[in-house]
């Protein structure tokens, strides 16, 4: 399964089904331990962003609710201008 997707697809799915970095973060890194082929997949994503193991989930989640927030702000930015 790991190796087919993309591993931000799979950081999504865990913070869609967990609606908080915490929580997502601790159900990502017990399943990292219990399956060695996201184990794997997440190492591989990791090593290619620069990231490191511990902090490469919380890395890319950081992002992702920034990129969210931005598009919220520019929609906000659109409706003050009219």
């Amino acid at each position: 399964m790991y190796k087919d997707a993309d591993i931000t697809e799979i950081f999504n799915s865990y913070l869609a089904a967990h609606k908080s970095v915490d929580i997502a973060e601790s159900a990502f890194k017990h399943d990292l331990s219990e399956n060695p082929d996201l184990r794997a997949a997440y190492k591989e994503w990791c090593h290619e962003v620069g990231s490191s193991e511990k902090q490469g989930f919380t890395d890319y989640c950081e992002e992702y609710l920034d990129r969210q927030n931005e598009v919220w702000d520019s929609l906000n930015d659109y409706d003050n201008e009219e």
